[in-house]
């Protein structure tokens, strides 16, 4: 987890970015990583926890519609949490993630371990993953985190 938030900090400063976070079920644990580095200050400019539909609707501006037809566990749920972060920030770069950490709360169309990741950068540029993580809550939690990094990395990689 160090050696992903080391890479992402040092891409983030070669570029002058801030960058953001919204966060359902890790609860904060993204903007954790990321803030446990010195000088973090430097590249991280927030982060939402919006564990409940409430938070998302106030602080993100997610669409009740997308909430009610989609659930708060979706891809349309986790893109408009992107937007949301960037709208209501001064991040150039932002994530979201939304799932169900288990170990209840799973369905047989939405199991647990199921986790939307979205990222994307200030002016249009986005990306969308699906992940089904295996374990306990801890371990789902965990696999969400490090694989946010990751997308955010391999994101930059490839739009400098």
């Amino acid at each position: 987890m160090t050696d992903l938030v080391e890479i992402l900090t040092n891409e983030l400063k070669s570029r002058g970015w801030m960058m953001a976070t919204a966060e359902s079920c890790t609860g904060g644990m993204i903007a954790a990583a990321i803030t446990d580095r010195a000088g973090s200050s430097s590249v991280f400019e927030r982060g939402f926890i919006t564990y409940s539909n409430e938070s998302k609707e106030e602080l993100l501006g997610v669409p009740a519609e997308i909430l009610r037809d989609n659930g708060a566990v979706s891809r349309q749920c986790a893109a408009a949490m992107v937007q949301g972060c960037l709208d209501h920030s001064r991040a150039d770069l932002a994530v979201a993630v939304t799932g169900i950490a288990g170990p209840g709360g799973g369905t047989a169309d939405k199991p647990a371990g199921l986790v939307y990741i979205g990222w994307g950068r200030r002016g249009g540029l986005t990306g969308m993953a699906e992940h089904h993580f295996s374990g306990d809550r801890a371990a789902v939690r965990q696999q969400t985190v490090s694989a946010a990094l990751q997308h955010l990395i391999d994101f930059m990689k490839v739009h400098p």
